[in-house]
C-alpha cells in the first residue's frame, strides 16, 4: 500500500457526501462562535458609568469615612441565623 492512497483514505467520510461535510462543518463553526460572543447590548453605557461609579465610591468611602467600631456580638448572630435557616430549607423534603 502506497503512503499517499494511505493518507486519502483517512479524509473520506463514508456517512456523507463530501458537500454535506463541508456544509455541516460551516454550521457548525458558526453555532459556536454565537454562544461565545457577548452581544453588543449587553452592558449599555449607563450602566458601565454606574459600575465605574459604584467601585469608585467602595474604594474612596473608607479613606474618607472614620473608622466604625464593631457591631454589637447579637447582631452578627442575625445573618448566621438567616444561613441556617435558608440551609434548613433548601434540604427539607417537599
Amino acid at each position: 500500500m502506497d503512503v499517499g492512497e494511505r493518507n486519502n483514505r483517512k479524509n473520506v467520510n463514508f456517512n456523507r457526501p463530501p458537500a454535506m461535510v463541508l456544509k455541516n462543518s460551516k454550521h457548525e463553526l458558526r453555532r459556536t462562535q454565537k454562544r461565545l460572543m457577548i452581544p453588543a447590548s449587553y452592558f449599555s453605557l449607563k450602566s458601565l458609568v454606574l459600575l465605574v461609579g459604584l467601585t469608585a465610591s467602595m474604594l474612596i468611602l473608607p479613606l474618607v469615612l472614620p473608622p466604625l467600631p464593631p457591631p454589637p456580638f447579637m447582631l452578627l448572630l442575625i445573618p448566621i441565623g438567616i444561613m441556617v435557616l435558608l440551609v434548613v430549607l433548601a434540604f427539607m423534603p417537599s
